[in-house]
């Protein structure tokens, strides 16, 4: 089972609103259609109805990583079985698309959908390969970027546990923003000291 594959859907429509800036990049059909990559199929079903029930599906999505990036992993696992429980899909053996060197199919396993619309077929992927991925590597490879106002969504794969950021950009910017803090507060203990100093060396009036 392709499990970065399949959770990289919640991923990316959790992404594509940032809550703290204010931004909503979910605004149209074509938009919606984006998010289904090469699945384009399911894609073409989307209708004006699917952008506000993809939003919606969304902020439960969000909420999932939310409470999984708190700690709190029973309620990060309790919000997504509601999702999986609303959104049920049907795994099944496939391999025609995927050929090997004699021509024979790369058997792997599919999630396989019957949606009554596009937003229940994406969010019935998008639930269950948050779920593998969940159940594989653990509640706590869920996070939210840690460079604010950043809060986009991520799948931690390190090997020590350690990603706090969703891209290279953020940590970049986390690291300086850091390191300038660091400096400012250098400066102000020097000024600090200097002014001490100066305070004791200074004669005594009379």
């Amino acid at each position: 089972m392709e499990l970065a594959y399949y959770s990289d859907y919640a991923v990316r429509l959790v992404n594509t609103e940032e809550p703290s800036r204010g931004k909503d990049s979910l605004s149209s059909v074509e938009a919606v259609r984006e998010l289904f990559g090469e699945a384009s199929q399911m894609a073409r079903r989307v209708t004006d109805s699917d952008v506000t029930r993809f939003r919606s599906v969304r902020s439960r999505l969000r909420a999932v990583f939310t409470a999984a990036d708190e700690g709190d992993q029973t309620q990060a696992v309790d919000l997504l079985n509601s999702l999986l429980l609303e959104f049920p899909v049907s795994p099944q053996i496939s391999g025609h698309d995927y050929l090997d060197e004699e021509g024979r199919p790369r058997w792997h396993m599919h999630l396989a959908d019957h949606p009554s619309n596009a937003t229940a077929g994406y969010a019935a992927i998008a639930a269950m390969g948050l779920a593998f991925h969940l159940t594989e590597f653990g509640a706590d490879r869920l996070g939210l970027c840690q460079a604010a106002p950043c809060r986009n969504a991520y799948l931690d794969t390190s090997t020590n546990r350690s990603r706090r950021y969703c891209s290279d950009r953020c940590a970049t910017r986390a690291n300086v923003a850091a390191y300038r803090a660091r400096k400012r507060q250098e400066a102000e203990r020097t000024g600090r000291t200097e002014e001490k100093s100066q305070e004791s060396t200074t004669p005594t009036e009379r």
